[in-house]
């Protein structure tokens, strides 16, 4: 892919951890060379996560320091904080105007998240309409998302259908970009890894933390004479995330071969994760001993993203009738 213009960001609402960077991140940083891309931090969206104060603030600089250590050039791409671009809620507003209630209230992110005891409130309600506005505001044409993901930006494709069938050919109609290996990380738990559920594998926590999270992993009870499955298995699909493709055939076969210790595989998945993001590591103490360089790097951004998006909410303004003075 080349030429395109790619839009995806992660929330600031805790460690970044292997859901966030196989499922989105690492397709992002892989596609900075051919493309223009476009990376935002959501602290809007995190306050849906009762994300408030000095802790929110704080993991917004985290987050960008956790892009820029894992290998995002803000040479090569565009990297800014949801809040500085005040106009994103504008359209939020204007686009909410475009989609039924029973819509959203058909998105299964948001039926999920309150079967597992999140409140109700209405900023969890309309993440999707938000998610929209992020979307649509800088034409983005590509946009990195997790399986479960692919539902919103559906309803971003469809505010932006029904927004021009309006007002004419306004809006871009984005395109999800899922990658089939990596299209849904599972937790330690079996579930989708979520900091909502508590089953993460933080990147950069330390090897002691790393050590018992994997050892936690859910197996099933096979016996050592028994062959162990692959498929929904939460060990072998994690690993299988550090393997190239001819790596992953020989563990398939070791895991269908009697005689396999999950444990023996546990052990080797902390070493294989632990040298996999060493750099990352290094990287970050480095990035992270400088604060006013990463508030410099999202402001610069900022001021860029605000280039591509002033255009756009413009003539939506315009079309509109909001511009009432032109």
């Amino acid at each position: 892919m080349k030429n395109k213009r790619i839009l995806s960001g992660i929330q600031p609402s805790g460690k970044v951890h292997i859901g966030n960077y196989f499922g989105m991140m690492k397709q992002m940083i892989d596609l900075q060379n051919d493309n223009e891309l476009l990376c935002f931090i959501p602290n809007y969206h995190a306050l849906t996560s009762e994300n408030f104060g000095q802790n929110l603030s704080s993991n917004t600089l985290d987050i960008a320091a956790n892009f820029l250590s894992l290998g995002l050039d803000s040479n090569k791409s565009i990297l800014w904080v949801q809040s500085d671009i005040p106009e994103v809620t504008e359209l939020n507003w204007i686009l909410s105007n475009f989609i039924s209630v029973s819509s959203v209230e058909r998105s299964t992110s948001y039926k999920d998240k309150i079967s597992k005891g999140l409140k109700p409130n209405h900023g969890l309600f309309s993440y999707p309409i938000l998610m929209a506005a992020d979307i649509l505001l800088f034409g983005a044409e590509i946009v990195p998302v997790g399986k479960d993901q692919k539902q919103h930006l559906e309803i971003a494709r469809n505010i932006a259908n029904k927004f021009n069938l309006i007002f004419g050919d306004l809006l871009i109609k984005p395109k999800p970009l899922i990658t089939k290996s990596t299209g849904l990380v599972l937790g330690i738990d079996g579930q989708k890894m979520s900091k909502s559920y508590n089953n993460c594998l933080e990147i950069f926590c330390d090897k002691d933390e790393l050590s018992k999270k994997i050892m936690r992993i859910k197996t099933d009870n096979s016996q050592l004479d028994q062959p162990k499955k692959t498929v929904g298995n939460p060990l072998f699909e994690i690993y299988c995330l550090f393997l190239n493709e001819k790596e992953k055939i020989d563990l398939e076969k070791r895991f269908k071969t009697p005689g396999l210790r999950y444990s023996d595989i546990k052990n080797e998945l902390i070493d294989t994760f632990w040298s996999y993001f060493s750099l990352a590591r290094e990287r970050k103490k480095t990035i992270f001993s400088d604060k006013d360089l990463i508030i410099k790097i999202l402001k610069d951004g900022s001021k860029k993203a605000k280039e591509l998006s002033s255009p756009i909410i413009n003539r939506i303004r315009k079309k509109t009738g909001l511009n009432y003075f032109n």
